[in-house]
């Protein structure tokens, strides 16, 4: 028996492994923070034994209440990723698995790894559609990558979508792959409409420097770049110095942030409402992205989700909120689930990587219904 976290986005300290029924592991925190949550570990194991595998310290980790009712991944070839029996006793996360095959993986979400990062983008420009754009190096000399799908025009809406601000939620570039697909696909009519009055400009991964280091929430520097969007900085926060930058010299009139949330067992939207700068105008056109999205997929809801702030209450260091403020635009955080769609549940694979793409796909209809009213 052997466990192993040394791969990309790998996380997991062993404390003890000597016994199959008595494994003791432990989540290693982000660099330079107290941020800690994600795992993902390779086990060598005897096939048809029941592993009882301990994370013994989940009860302090950044999200406890993560771990009510979640059941963790694995996968025997990195490829499906289905939930396995977990328990969590308000200290201990204890995860019991009978492997049937030599070596499987377990993570807290299926991973969308770096490897796969790059193979997307380049996937992308092969598209007479998309140019992409080098915006400069992380802080561990990664690309920050933007991609530019439509021909940049004066008269058309300039949308924005960024993913993975916490490099722990994977599942937000899976929702950015199904949402790539659509809008390049040169048969879909509503992508093809689109594209003749708005431009896309689009960041898979915003913190590709935590990803692969197997962070939680933060990048090398041990910085939240969720809360850097009112002054970033090339030395603690480049990602979001770049695409703020970029932000500028190209304007904002609709802006999505993508993201997942380590309780709620929903799909739902976080708005602007409490920035100074909110108007019926914005409410309006939210509210109809919302009933749009609602029309096209069960998968959607607004009955749950985070508090909405006061008027003029908002905290602008969020980048949906420093983003509609800054640009006077409509903006989103969207959150998707690390546990399963509770309105739509899957015993098997819970909220999952191909919903998080099917997820992404969806939007773009959304964003299809408020496109005509976004510079009106």
């Amino acid at each position: 028996m052997f466990i192993t976290a040394q791969f990309d986005s790998g996380n997991i300290e062993v404390i003890e492994a000597n016994e199959p029924s008595a494994i003791q592991l432990a989540i290693r925190k982000d660099n330079q923070s107290d941020f800690y949550q994600w795992f993902h570990f390779k086990l060598y194991a005897e096939p048809g034994v029941e592993h009882v595998m301990t994370i013994t310290n989940a009860g302090q980790s950044a999200y406890p209440d993560g771990w009510k009712d979640y059941s963790a991944l694995a996968s025997y070839d990195r490829e499906t990723w289905f939930r396995v029996p977990t328990e969590y006793n308000g200290k201990e996360l204890v995860i019991r698995h009978s492997p049937d095959q030599e070596s499987v993986y377990y993570a807290y979400f299926t991973p969308y790894s770096y490897e796969r990062h790059m193979d997307l983008i380049q996937w992308t420009q092969q598209s007479i559609e998309c140019d992409h754009v080098l915006l400069g190096p992380t802080l561990d000399g990664r690309d920050m990558n933007l991609l530019i799908v439509g021909e940049p025009a004066d008269h058309k809406a300039k949308i924005w979508v960024t993913a993975r601000q916490h490099p722990g939620e994977s599942m937000a570039e899976w929702f950015i792959e199904g949402f790539l697909s659509r809008l390049l696909d040169d048969e879909d009519g509503a992508a093809r409409r689109l594209l003749e009055t708005c431009v896309f400009y689009i960041v898979p991964n915003m913190n590709p420097d935590g990803s692969v280091r197997g962070h939680l929430r933060t990048n090398a520097a041990g910085v939240n770049l969720n809360r850097e969007w009112a002054e970033p900085s090339l030395e603690k926060s480049p990602e979001v110095y770049y695409v703020l930058n970029a932000m500028q010299q190209t304007g904002v009139d609709f802006y999505l942030d993508v993201h997942g949330d380590e309780a709620l067992p929903y799909n739902f939207l976080a708005g602007c409402e409490g920035v100074p700068s909110y108007n019926d105008k914005t409410h309006q056109i939210g509210e109809q992205f919302k009933q749009v999205l609602l029309s096209i997929t069960p998968e959607f809801q607004t009955e749950y989700g985070y508090e909405i702030d006061k008027p003029g209450e908002a905290n602008l260091t969020v980048a949906s909120n420093a983003v509609s403020e800054r640009f006077n635009c409509l903006a989103f955080t969207l959150e998707m689930p690390f546990k399963d769609n509770a309105n739509l549940p899957d015993v098997d694979f819970g909220w999952s990587a191909n919903r998080s793409q099917q997820f992404g796909a969806d939007v773009l209809s959304a964003i299809y219904g408020i496109a005509n009213s976004l510079r009106s």
